[in-house]
């Protein structure tokens, strides 16, 4: 990915907003809810424009970690045979 292009992805991604919110204000009308909307893609946009290269001595940010898939599938119960139940104490004691 090259520098240029996270902020390109960036001001696609408000295009596409700012096209929605058009949609939404010719189906609504001049409402206080799609005036915000306007407003804030406006925001948006400038905020975007006034964005700056990235910090000198900026890391790049770490690569995502990869995500661990645990099973639905029933665990072997025999595991927990000999554990205590919390607030319960061990199985073969009566609580107090």
């Amino acid at each position: 990915m090259g520098k240029a292009e996270p902020l390109e992805v960036a001001r696609e991604a408000v295009a596409t907003l700012a096209s929605a919110v058009q949609r939404l204000s010719s189906h609504h009308g001049d409402t206080l809810g799609i005036r915000r909307l306007v407003s804030d893609v406006d925001r948006i946009v400038a905020d975007l424009d006034e964005l700056g290269p990235p910090a000198p001595g900026h890391p790049p940010s770490p690569a995502p970690e990869e995500l661990m898939e645990i099973p639905d599938t029933p665990y072997d119960e025999s595991m927990w045979s000999d554990a205590e139940h919390e607030g319960f104490g061990a199985p073969d004691r009566r609580a107090p």
